[in-house]
This record gives structure tokens, C-alpha cells and sequence, in this order.
């Protein structure tokens, strides 16, 4: 029940995703006084949903190593529990994000191969979605954890976009074969050499949005800077036309026909609507939602989380890791 707008916003986007999804069951984990409050305003049906109430709770400022000495009746450890002990298909979190992951690695355990779990989420990108990995669970990574990577997003996109073979790139600074750091050439010349992936070669940052890959592979240090800079630029971009239709009469005059000429653009490229980061390289499923995230986002994350758990991506990313030699 983290985030910053907590159950007030969860429990609304849980009424919107049950409505939508009829194999959706839900088990809230919190504290029960925020959680009745939420409810008395948006009830639920109860035969779909049920609680597990806590005591404690993760604060944003918490030292993600502290948690796991401390606050062990806290929502984000029990649900993580939860997933473990198989009561719940699959968890999801608007909490401290490193508290998450280092919970998520000690609570479920890495997949056979994996060094570190990697946060995974969808770009829109030409009317689609280019999925990016890692996300900010590693601020440095080796060649071999971004190999790893590779293939976990490869599975992921496979299995979630219904694409038998996702072109796969690295995100460098340039596609000339010399480009890039030593660490960035090595993983480089594994991927070319990797017969499981369709590789495509290095991808520079305005490549993310001129669909030259499905996948794109980085440390989380960048990924991270490059999610944040592009949520900040549709914003932006968002309110910079918002600002020349309200600026000029003609334009103040034209604006109902305008915003309906742009309002799919608007809609495809809406942050809300991908909201949700996969935690790869798990024994469970995980998926972080942005903590700022409305309902409208926070349901969409519901969405994807559900979508994860039918399509068992543990399981098939377990299988791709072993028949990589990893």
C-alpha cells in the first residue's frame, strides 16, 4: 500500500482493474485503518478480494539494507511472503524501490543464472513499445550481467508481446563496432555470437523512438536516466502545446478541433498507460509501480502484473537461461 497517494488511489484502480479482468483476484496487504478508509469509499466485491493487514511499513527513505534486519510485519515483505509461500500469483509494489529489490532477492531468490534481477518497462515508441532494461535495479553492471539481460528481456518480450523473435539492441553511443566502452564491445560480440537472440547491434539513444529495436539492453544507471528524461519530455512537450493553444486567439478558437486531432497521439504516448517495471531474473513475479502513478496508471500496472503471472515468465525465462549455457 506504498506510493505516494497509497490505498486512495489503489483501492479505486483495484475496482477498475476487477471490472476489467475477470480472473483477477486481489489480496490487499496494509494497514487496516488506511485500508477501511479507502474502502468505505470504494467498496469492493468481496468474494474477489481479500487482506492481510500489517503493522509496519516501509518509509521512501528507508536504506534498502535495513529492511532486511527490520520491519518484518511490513506490507512489502509479507506480499512478497505471500508470493513465495504460492497464496499470490505475483506481487506489486508503489513502494521504495530498492527496499523491493533487495527483498525480492532475499525473500524469492535469483533464477538459475542470474546474478541480478534487472527492472524491465515499455516505451511507447511508434505507436508501440520498445521495452528497456535495466531500469535502475544496478547502477554498474559486468558484460555478463547485461548478456543475462539480454536474454530475459528477449523471453519477456516474446512471451508478453507476442513476438516469436524481438530484434534485441545495446544501447551505445554510437553502431560503428568500436564504439562504446570495453565492457559495452564485449557484451556486444556475445550477442552477435548468440544464436537464441535476434540481435540487431548497438542502438543509439534516438533509436529507442525510431523503432530500431524491440528490446534495448543498458546498466540501470542509464536506463533509469533515460525513462525519467522521457517521461519529462512528453510532459513537457504535453504542456508546451497546452501553453500556444492558450496563447493566441485563432489558436484559443481552433483548440476543441485541435485536441481531438491530437488526442490519440496523446493517448499512445501517455506514461500512464505503460506504467508497471518488471523485476526479471526473480523465482516469482514482482512488478514495480511508479510512486507518483494514478489510477488510471497504478490500474494499467494491475494489468501487466496479471499479465506476467497467465504467462508463467519465470518459468520461460528459466528455460531460455539454461539453454544459454548461463
Amino acid at each position: 500500500m506504498g506510493g505516494d497517494f497509497g490505498p486512495r488511489c489503489i483501492v479505486p484502480a483495484i475496482a477498475r482493474s476487477l471490472s476489467r479482468l475477470p480472473q483477477l483476484d486481489v489480496i490487499l496487504v496494509g494497514a487496516e485503518p488506511a485500508l477501511q478508509s479507502a474502502l468505505a469509499a470504494c467498496p469492493l466485491p468481496a468474494e474477489r478480494v481479500s487482506f492481510r493487514y500489517t503493522s509496519e511499513v516501509i518509509l521512501a527513505d528507508d536504506p534498502p539494507a535495513s529492511v532486511l534486519r527490520r520491519k518484518t510485519d511490513a506490507s512489502m515483505r509479507v506480499a512478497l511472503e505471500l508470493v513465495r509461500d504460492g497464496q499470490a500469483a505475483g506481487c506489486l509494489s508503489a513502494g521504495n524501490t530498492g527496499a523491493l529489490m533487495v527483498l525480492s532477492r532475499s525473500i524469492l531468490g535469483t533464477l538459475p543464472g542470474v546474478d541480478r534481477p534487472a527492472f524491465m518497462a515499455a516505451l511507447p515508441v511508434a505507436g508501440k513499445a520498445c521495452y528497456l532494461l535495466d531500469l535502475g535495479a544496478n547502477v554498474d553492471c559486468t558484460a555478463d550481467q547485461l548478456f543475462t539481460f539480454a536474454i530475459m528481456g528477449s523471453v519477456a518480450v516474446s512471451e508478453l508481446a507476442g513476438m516469436p523473435a524481438p530484434r534485441v539492441g545495446l544501447l551505445n553511443i554510437g553502431t560503428e563496432l568500436h564504439k562504446g566502452s570495453q565492457r559495452v564491445r564485449e557484451v556486444a560480440e556475445r550477442l552477435h555470437n548468440c544464436p537464441q537472440l535476434n540481435y540487431v547491434g548497438s542502438v543509439e539513444g534516438d533509436g529507442l523512438f525510431r523503432d530500431q529495436a524491440d528490446v534495448v539492453v543498458c546498466d540501470g544507471f542509464v536506463g533509469n536516466v533515460v525513462l525519467k528524461a522521457s517521461e519529462g519530455l512528453a510532459d513537457y512537450l504535453q504542456e508546451e502545446m497546452r501553453r500556444s493553444l492558450d496563447q493566441q486567439p485563432l489558436m484559443r478558437w481552433l483548440a476543441p478541433l485541435l485536441r481531438r486531432v491530437i488526442a490519440p497521439v496523446r493517448e499512445r504516448h501517455d506514461p500512464a498507460l505503460h506504467n508497471g517495471a518488471s523485476l526479471l531474473g526473480l523465482r516469482g513475479v514482482v512488478v514495480k509501480s511508479h510512486g507518483a502513478a494514478t489510477e488510471r496508471a497504478f490500474a494499467a500496472a494491475i494489468e501487466r502484473a496479471c499479465l506476467i503471472s497467465q504467462a508463467g515468465l519465470p518459468q520461460r525465462i528459466a528455460e531460455r537461461l539454461a539453454g544459454s549455457g548461463l
